[in-house]
């Protein structure tokens, strides 16, 4: 099936008010320009040199979103661009970003991500450390970045009731730190996968982020 029908699939299969991220991590660009030709405009990707290299090569406004793990080194190099970061896993990312966007002239909208999964291997905060940092007030002199919400990866497991309990888990957090520290404009639960992502919409997600049902299987050599 081509590109074009696996996006117009997929989208039919996405109820109103849920944004797609196409994963284009490890594709091509020519690949990504098949996906760009049929309307995406959304795009993630897991490193910052591929996503740069990518961007060089596409048209201008698409729309680039970190969603891998991000070094702090690594930040200046998507900050005059990316529109969103998932993957804010510490508050010394944080103010990195911060920094970078300010260097920049601008305001990145930024998610926390939340390790509810059970393999210790995924990155991110615990909601206790979340919480506490959040508490301390810290973020709110920040100018360069606009928090959005949370993104979270959940079990790589069969088990549905697993995973469904950690997009519920997920989704109860986000619902306590727009009530308790943000407000309306905390708008974004980005969870779910090419695995899962039926299963985190059902739980509340409304940004999931799929890679291998648009694009085909990975070579990652």
């Amino acid at each position: 099936m081509a590109i074009k029908d696996k996006l117009a699939e997929l989208k039919a299969s996405l109820p109103a008010g849920v944004r797609l991220v196409a994963v284009s991590k490890t594709y091509p660009a020519e690949v990504v320009r098949e996906a760009y030709d049929a309307g995406q405009r959304l795009f993630g990707e897991n490193r910052p040199q591929e996503m740069d290299a990518k961007r060089q090569q596409l048209p201008a406004d698409i729309e680039w979103h970190m969603i891998g793990h991000l070094q702090t080194n690594k930040v200046k190099l998507i900050a005059p661009y990316v529109s969103m970061i998932h993957s804010v896993d510490s508050a010394k990312l944080l103010g990195v970003i911060n920094e970078q966007a300010l260097k920049n002239n601008r305001v990145i909208d930024v998610l926390f991500e939340v390790h509810v999964a059970r393999e210790e291997s995924k990155h991110g905060w615990n909601e206790g450390e979340l919480i506490a940092y959040l508490r301390g007030g810290e973020y709110r002199q920040m100018q360069g970045v606009r928090f959005r919400g949370l993104m979270g990866v959940a079990t790589f497991t069969d088990d549905g009731s697993v995973v469904r309990d950690e997009f519920m888990r997920l989704n109860g957090l986000f619902d306590r730190l727009r009530h308790d520290f943000f407000g309306r404009d905390f708008d974004t639960l980005s969870m779910g996968m090419s695995g899962d992502y039926l299963q985190a919409i059902a739980c509340g997600g409304n940004m999931v982020r799929i890679g291998s049902l648009i694009f085909g299987a990975r070579n990652y050599v």
